[in-house]
């Protein structure tokens, strides 16, 4: 079968970023089908430019379009807004371009890509997946980045209209399913967020990744992925400090390695410096196949959101690949996710947005090397079993078979 999917922020494995799709994608070409990505020529998480030609093939069966799209988008939250809309529509005309589609896949966020995904598939008569990554406009809302009351309205009423429009609605955390049956779903379907336990190896080195980066003889709290409103790394920064005055003459320092980009990092690296805080290194996003050199470098591995509600919901994907690494997890981040850390026995559940209880739970695992090293190995065991993408991959290509044999029938 022939898929297309529209998605502005869509990462390949040599890009920096998250990669769900493009090792989705990968999985769905070996078996067989066809898949055409539309993606944006801006990262999502960088906001530059990408050098990718306007065309791309991957692979047999793997095509990526890059669509234009307005550069700005980490201005500001108008800024960000003309960056979906030019790209809802440079997508849109790519799109028609694009022959013989068996089915549509959309994805949010942003939701507005979502009405372009439905659009193209009505126009092809395909049937419309729509997957909802993020709870978007009720994140925005909750974060205080979305405040217009007319731009709310109309991002609800979107909302809505793609969940009852969408054949199927696919979600990646079961936190989530509730959520979109109460706006009007009819048939939600569960593929979560996982790992490939193949692209990360416990028994790296993270020698030359720490060498690079004057690590050596450190005991490191690795964070990567985004630097945005929502990652609270304000509060991982308190609790460096903290750490830093805590710090024991004969014991490794403790440093907490920021790896990534966003629109609030130039501001956390001002605090850093303001707080003169020589216990925190901010380092650039690296590509996806080179992420588990930087992970084998780490002790403990932290992942952080806001303490809002809706954040109990999300699983996110950092926290799988910190479990496939055989790393323990500092997690401050409540709901779902710590219900799966926690039974897996792979770390540390931290109260959101207190450094006080993060520094406590980094100092008990600086001095527990055993209790990390099993943490790793439990987490690593519990994806193999439970969160494998490759077998993730074969049950959304399940939902892509019953999708395509409805519509021949």
């Amino acid at each position: 079968m022939h898929i297309l999917l529209i998605h502005q922020a869509f990462t390949a494995l040599d890009e920096p970023g998250g990669t769900r799709h493009h090792e989705l994608a990968r999985f769905l070409v070996e078996k067989g089908h066809r898949v055409s990505v539309i993606a944006s020529r801006v990262s999502y998480l960088t906001g530059s430019s990408s050098p990718a030609a306007e065309t791309r093939q991957d692979s047999d069966g793997l095509k990526i379009w890059r669509a234009y799209t307005y550069q700005a988008l980490h201005r500001s939250f108008f800024h960000r807004v003309l960056s979906f809309f030019s790209f809802m529509a440079s997508s849109f005309w790519i799109g028609l371009q694009i022959r013989d589609v068996d089915v549509v896949w959309g994805t949010s966020p942003p939701i507005f890509q979502g009405f372009t995904a439905w659009l193209l598939a009505a126009l092809k008569r395909a049937p419309f997946l729509f997957e909802v990554r993020d709870l978007w406009p009720a994140f925005a809302i909750q974060v205080g980045v979305l405040r217009s009351g007319l731009l709310i309205a109309l991002s609800e009423w979107l909302e809505r209209f793609l969940y009852r429009r969408a054949r199927r609605v696919l979600v990646n955390s079961p936190g989530f399913i509730s959520h979109v049956q109460a706006r009007g779903a009819r048939r939600v379907e569960l593929v979560p967020n996982g790992a490939d336990p193949e692209m990360f190896d416990p028994q790296t080195s993270g020698e030359p990744f720490r060498q690079a980066h004057g690590l050596a003889g450190k005991f490191v709290v690795l964070y990567a992925g985004a630097h945005g409103m929502s990652n609270d790394l304000e509060v991982a920064l308190d609790a460096a400090a903290i750490l830093a005055a805590g710090q024991k003459p004969d014991a490794p320092e403790i440093t907490l390695v920021l790896l990534g980009a966003g629109k609030e990092k130039a501001a956390l690296q001002n605090k850093a410096q303001q707080m003169q805080l020589k216990n925190v290194v901010f380092l650039p996003p690296v590509p996806k196949v080179e992420m588990a050199g930087a992970l084998a470098a780490s002790d403990v591995c932290l992942a952080i959101l806001k303490p809002i509600p809706l954040y109990a919901t999300v699983y996110p994907n950092k926290v799988f690949d910190y479990m496939a690494a055989g790393k323990p997890v500092a997690l401050a981040i409540d709901g779902v996710i710590r219900q799966t850390v926690e039974t897996a026995q792979a770390g540390l559940f931290v109260q959101p947005g207190s450094p006080a209880a993060l520094a406590q739970a980094v100092q008990y695992l600086a001095s527990s090397p055993d209790e990390c090293q099993a943490m790793g190995r439990r987490g690593r065991q519990y994806v193999e079993t439970h969160f494998d993408r490759r077998v993730m991959a074969a049950q959304l290509e399940t939902i892509f078979f019953e999708l395509t044999r409805k519509q021949r029938t």
